[in-house]
């Protein structure tokens, strides 16, 4: 006996993180200030005429940061072209990109610290004088082409602002915006809305229980609602409270939103070096994971959290972590 072949929708064929995306400024929860800043920057531009200038936006993954990108290109009523800084590999693919672009359009860069400098080089005139300066041949028989470029918005995103060289960042006239951690009821009022578009019943205290353990990421937290979703399809009953924290078990989360890798990096300290100080390199060796994971990746959460101290002698516990891990 084979089951039958599932019938795909778009909100089940690969679609679902778009489908939960805000689509208006109203349904973008937080960032007050960011928003208010870009709101004013796109309005002018848009009742001028003219293309909004270039704009920076930086913070940690799962922020918002491409969302707001789909926003600011609506709001200026032109189409976006998205790209990444791995993705653009040679001076023509970039070249191909910026000379395929219509006027007043919006060029979404991810990841631009990933850039190679030549690259950099060749974007620099692009966003201050809309020409595209390409060098034909090679020694002295080599020569520039210049081409005049279309009006247009380049938003780009970053997670590493300070890899961008200096002359790269001064180029983003229209500013550059760091966006912020969300608290507990900012996600979930975000939750509210996703649990709305999924069709999943859930009352307040969930969505809180679920808020406070998604490392005030909207990413993390709509990642969390799929999956109690999915155990609770797979047990044919309602999203509870016994489903929630099944879920939470099974992915290893506990109260604090702490993962297991989390808890390996505070275990090691307090109990093989008695709370430190102790050295990236030493708690890389004895947790196993790579000293850039444990650095971006760990220990910022540790920090905003109180459990985790950085000194100039290396890693330190805080009483908190001790009684965190007492209890887990």
């Amino acid at each position: 006996m084979t089951d039958s072949a599932p019938q795909f929708t778009k909100e089940n064929s690969g679609n679902l993180d778009q489908t939960l995306r805000p689509q208006t400024w109203d349904e973008y929860v937080g960032q007050a200030k960011t928003k208010e800043n870009l709101r004013i920057l796109l309005t002018a531009a848009r009742e001028r005429g003219h293309a909004a200038e270039h704009i920076l936006l930086y913070g940690p993954p799962g922020l918002g940061k491409t969302t707001l990108a789909h926003l600011i290109s609506k709001t200026l009523g032109t189409n976006m072209r998205t790209t990444s800084g791995p993705a653009i590999e040679r001076v023509g693919d970039l070249a191909a990109i910026l000379t395929n672009l219509s006027p007043g359009d919006v060029l979404f860069i991810d990841e631009i610290h990933r850039l190679s400098k030549s690259i950099e080089e060749v974007l620099y005139p692009a966003m201050e004088s809309g020409v595209l300066d390409i060098i034909i041949g090679k020694g002295p028989s080599a020569r520039t082409v210049q081409l005049e470029l279309p009006p247009f918005t380049l938003v780009s995103a970053t997670t590493r602002i300070s890899l961008l060289s200096a002359p790269l960042r001064s180029r983003f006239s229209g500013g550059t915006f760091r966006l912020e951690f969300y608290s507990d009821d900012e996600i979930a009022e975000i939750l509210n809305r996703s649990s709305s578009l999924l069709e999943v019943n859930i009352n307040n205290k969930l969505l809180m229980d679920i808020a406070k353990r998604c490392r005030a990421t909207p990413r993390t937290a709509n990642y969390l609602l799929k999956r109690c979703r999915d155990l609770a399809q797979i047990e044919k009953g309602e999203l509870n409270e016994d489903i929630v924290e099944r879920t939470f078990g099974l992915l290893e989360i506990d109260t604090l939103g702490l993962g297991s890798p989390d808890r390996a990096v505070l275990d090691v300290i307090i109990n093989k070096f008695n709370g430190g100080p102790v050295g990236l390199n030493t708690i890389a060796a004895a947790t196993g994971e790579e000293q850039s994971t444990i650095e971006d990746v760990i220990e910022p959460y540790l920090i905003r959290q109180g459990l985790l101290e950085r000194t100039p002698r290396g890693r330190v516990a805080s009483p908190d972590a001790y009684s965190h891990i007492d209890n887990s």
